[in-house]
Formats: C-alpha cells, structure tokens, sequence
C-alpha cells in the first residue's frame, strides 16, 4: 500500500500534525492497515473537510480512505444507494440527480465522503424536517479493532455509537442509504432580510414548517438595533412545471460552476474586522427585502463556497477556528446573549449562520438537539480568541447545549460529558470494543474520547 509521512490539518489549517497516511485500495487492504497501525493507532480520513482535528493522528497512522470509492448498486425504483463510504457526496449527486434522486442530507460542502458524513452525523438546511444523514442510513459495513468487518443495522448500539463518533468505533467500508426523489436539479427559493435576531427567530419560527431547507446568514458586526440583522434563505427542490420551457429540456442535468482557486499565499489579517465589516454591509444590503420563487442550481444553493478551490486559505497561513453549537428550544436568551458578545467584541466573521434543528437522532455524540444552532468562523489569530470561546463553551453547557465535535479544535475535555450525556456509554462500548485503542486521533486524546 503507498504510504508516505505528511503534515495533516483540517479544513480549518490549525495544530498540524505528522502522521504515516496509508492509501488502501481494497478491503483487504484496509484490514492490514488496521492490524499494522503501530501503538499510536490509526484514524479513517475521507476528503479532509473537518474543520479541527478529528482526522489527524500525531505519530500514528491516517488511513485515506478516498481510494474506496465504488458506486455498487443503486435502486432507481426504492431511492437506495449501496456504496463504499469513500465516495462523495458530489460523486453521489452527479450519479443520482439525472436518475431523478438526491442525496438526503447535505451540508455546506459537497466535497465529503459518505463515511465521513456517518462519522460525523452531518446536517444540513434540511434538519427540521429530515434530520441528520444516519437517520437515511439503512445499515454498514464497519471494520472494528479485531479485524472483523461487522454488518451494522439501525437501532443497535454499535450503530448508534458510530453515528457521530467521529470514526472511533471502527473504519466504515459500506453504507446504504435512503435518497430523496425530485423532479429537477433546481431549486425554489425564496429570500427575505431580517433587521434583527429577534425578527429572523419569528420568521423562522412561525415559517420554516412551509420548507424543506432554511439557513440564515447573520452579520455578527452589527450592533446596537441592528444586531443580529440577516438574510434568510429557505426553499425547496424546484418541481418540472415551475422551470421555464427551455430548462425543461434537461431538468436534472447537474453543472457545478467552477471559479479560479484561492492563491497558495494570502497575507495574514485579510479578513480583518474592516474587510468583513465591508463584506457583511453588502451583502446585507443587496440581499431583497422579499423575494420569492427564484430558480437557483443545486450548487449555488447549498455549495457556494464549493465553487472557490481552497477557499480556505483565505484566512492566511494562521487559519481559522470554526465555532458551532447548539441550544434548545427555551434556550434563546442563551443565544441572544451570545450572539451580542460575539458583535460587542467585533469579531471578523463573515460566513455566520443561523439554523433551527428539528428532533435529534440516536447517535450517541451525534451534534444536533432541537432548538438553535449558530456556527460562525474567525481567523485563528484573533487576539484573545482562545479565552473568549472558552467562555461561550461554559455558557452553552450551562445552557445545556452543546457544540459540534466535526468543527471543534479547542475544547476543554472536563466540560465534553455536560454536553454530550451519552458520552459514558460511548467510552463503555469502545473500551469493549476496541481495548488495545487501536482507533485514536488527535481529537479523541485531547478529549479523552
């Protein structure tokens, strides 16, 4: 198998680690990376889009599980998939969409593997109505410690441990998934501004059951009457009637825009509170009071930024820290108190948005609760960053809520089982399964998983 040492980060650029990144082709040689991983274990790594350190293994073994990429059986009739957990969910769409199936959860980025998806029980626009990804995952192939590749269905503990365990019970090989049908590669949108947070809670509130997809982008500079001030997005996948004659033509025909990459080198302190300030006023500006029923691809609806090669590394060699959580319906002064830190305190960020989570799915450490989660990123540099966010953690556990282990890089183990109940179970079970802790990352030993 090739195998060759490389610095390893995640999407956010922060706390690179060195570690032997083994590249298996085949089951089999999957099997032997996991036997042969040495005593600092091994991690499963797909495209590399958690933001922290969940897929980084300092001094030990990253498994690239890319190479495992097969489409192995689809049901056109049943809307399921059968397929190697290294293929993508982009890979998914392109093969799907003209068969007149979506993929049932999507986040920002097309770009992640479906093992990585299981691994991190992602979610996206669409959670108030369909969940995160495992509940549309019928069952799984799972490589464990002992070298046995185990079939996993719903409702078992090994299931449910694996969904959000962030790829320490065990390598995922297979997975089978439930999709969504549409009729086009289109959606139906429809866009409003919001003068404050209380304002774009109501809308959302008393609003999104009429969606299927809602997100708010929220300008995190402004302040005083203003705070909170945003842009509501929500809509759904466009029917055939509603596209214009000519669209008609080729209605699931999937064309992702592509635009230059983001150069290798950006100075540090590009994304000040100056430039995002700037970004944030126009993009608030230009957004429509009220419009609805525009037609926009698939791309530029949930993937944006897809269209922009690297696109982090805008914020300069320092990187950025993305800072997610969540809070239950109840919780909202919680929210309101925060969100008028993280203005009074001016911090730069300009990709800030603002989602309500439906019912929560079985995964032990899997992210989602019902109510409001808020992710916001800033550059890794900011003065005081650490500490700040520090007192954000203590005030959402004390809330009872929690933030999202697939984008954290600095959270402070004592307070991971006041946000994660289930998190004894979870150490009971890998202990049971796993006792030689074959399975690590830099995540799970900065806290203690």
């Amino acid at each position: 198998m090739p195998a060759d040492s490389v610095s390893v980060t995640g999407w956010g650029r922060t706390a690179p680690t060195t570690a032997r990144m083994v590249r298996p082709r085949t089951y089999g040689e999957a099997a032997a990376a996991v036997r042969e991983c040495g005593a600092r274990g091994g991690i499963a790594r797909g495209l590399g889009r958690a933001y922290g350190d969940a897929a980084q293994n300092a001094g030990g073994a990253v498994f690239d599980m890319t190479g495992l990429d097969r489409i192995h059986a689809i049901d056109a009739g049943g809307g399921t998939v059968l397929c190697d957990a290294g293929v993508s969910l982009h890979r998914l769409m392109e093969v799907l969409l003209p068969l007149g199936w979506f993929v049932p959860v999507t986040p920002g980025t097309r770009h992640v593997t479906v093992g990585g998806a299981i691994g991190a029980d992602i979610h996206g626009k669409n959670h108030h109505v369909s969940g995160s990804f495992t509940r549309h995952v019928l069952s799984f192939e799972l490589l464990t410690a002992d070298g046995e590749i185990r079939p996993v269905g719903r409702g078992t503990p090994l299931f449910d441990a694996t969904a959000g365990g962030m790829g320490l019970t065990g390598v995922i090989l297979t997975a089978t998934v439930r999709l969504q049908p549409v009729e086009t590669a289109l959606m139906s949108v429809d866009t409003e501004r919001a003068v404050d947070l209380d304002d774009l809670m109501a809308r959302l509130t008393s609003g999104d059951h009429r969606y299927r997809y809602s997100v708010a982008w929220i300008d995190l500079l402004a302040r005083g009457a203003g705070t909170g001030r945003s842009v509501l997005t929500r809509g759904d996948h466009a029917p055939l009637d509603a596209l214009p004659p000519r669209a008609r033509r080729h209605p699931l025909a999937f064309r992702p825009s592509r635009l230059p990459a983001a150069p290798a080198f950006v100075p540090e302190g590009l994304l000040g509170r100056t430039t995002v300030g700037l970004f944030n006023e126009l993009w608030y500006r230009r957004a429509p009071r009220a419009r609805t029923g525009e037609l926009q691809p698939i791309p530029a609806f949930f993937h944006p930024l897809d269209g922009v090669p690297h696109w982090n590394r805008v914020y300069g060699r320092g990187g950025f820290v993305q800072y997610q959580f969540v809070v239950g319906h109840g919780r909202e002064e919680t929210l309101r108190r925060i969100v008028r830190r993280v203005s009074e305190r001016r911090c730069p960020s300009f990709l800030a948005v603002l989602k309500r989570f439906g019912e929560g799915d079985p995964g032990w450490l899997s992210f989602p609760v019902p109510g409001w989660t808020l992710a916001l990123d800033v550059p890794a540099g900011l003065p005081g960053l650490g500490s700040f966010l520090d007192e954000l953690d203590e005030e959402v556990a004390g809330a009872g809520g929690r933030v999202y282990l697939a984008k954290d890089a600095r959270l402070r183990p004592e307070l991971l089982a006041a946000m994660y109940p289930r998190l004894g179970a979870f150490r009971s079970l890998r202990r049971e399964l796993d006792p030689r802790g074959v399975f690590t990352s830099d995540l799970s030993r900065r806290l203690g998983l």
